[in-house]
């Protein structure tokens, strides 16, 4: 298997050109927040035990960091062919992550465990993603790197950057950069709390009456705060 080295070598490279639009991405990397690993194929049970081990690391040290951090989970193996095969590899890798979540661990309570509520968003762990997927078939231009990766970005670090009333010019400028790059945002584009974001994950343009595919096999979280 291709080695973690090479890997983050060839992620830093992605995401310092031009063609990636993501402000937040690259600011990431600059602060050299980000872990990269290299696992076995996307969406099987080989990758998902050392997977939770290392998300599970990742998880107890960015709580409480100040800076942006993001873990880059890469899967150098047999890549999906179309964007509809790495949509599906990419649920299915998320549902066997969570099939070996603590059950103590819980549902990080600020967001919805369910896949289609406007709250969602993936957590474990107790700690909630919002989840990037790339890969060398995406129809967004941004998101078409070398091989299949899943980047997970802790939800927290959004809130802050709200908080520090940056969120919505870093959120517009990337926008603008998109819109430069491909020519069209993304119209599953949304701001959380106003669709799951459930829908943005995998970068496909999925259909108006498209349903999540992951399923909470452990408990349910009644509400949110």
């Amino acid at each position: 298997m291709i080695g973690d080295i090479e890997i983050e070598h060839e992620f830093a490279s992605f995401v310092n050109d031009s063609s990636f639009s993501c402000l937040v991405g690259k600011g990431v990397v600059h602060q050299h927040g980000h872990i990269v690993r290299a696992y076995p194929p996307l969406g099987t049970r080989a990758a998902a035990g050392d997977l939770a081990r290392d998300l599970s690391e990742f998880g107890m040290n960015a709580s409480g960091h100040a800076g942006l951090r993001a873990f880059v989970a890469v899967f150098p193996e047999r890549a999906p062919r179309t964007e509809l095969a790495f949509e599906s590899r990419l649920w299915a890798q998320l549902e066997r992550l969570h099939e070996l979540d603590a059950p103590d661990a819980g549902w990080d309570p600020s967001v919805s465990d369910d896949g289609d509520d406007a709250m969602f968003s993936y957590s474990f762990d107790g700690l909630s993603y919002f989840i990037v997927g790339l890969h060398a078939k995406s129809s967004r231009i941004s998101r078409r790197f070398r091989w299949p990766a899943l980047v997970f970005n802790p939800h927290s670090q959004f809130g802050r950057l709200r908080g520090e009333g940056r969120f919505a010019r870093i959120q517009q400028a990337i926008r603008e950069r998109e819109m430069a790059v491909q020519g069209s945002l993304n119209p599953n584009l949304a701001d959380f709390g106003e669709r799951s974001e459930a829908r943005q994950y995998s970068g496909r343009a999925v259909e108006e009456n498209w349903k999540c595919p992951f399923h909470r096999a452990n408990g349910s979280n009644t509400e949110t705060t």
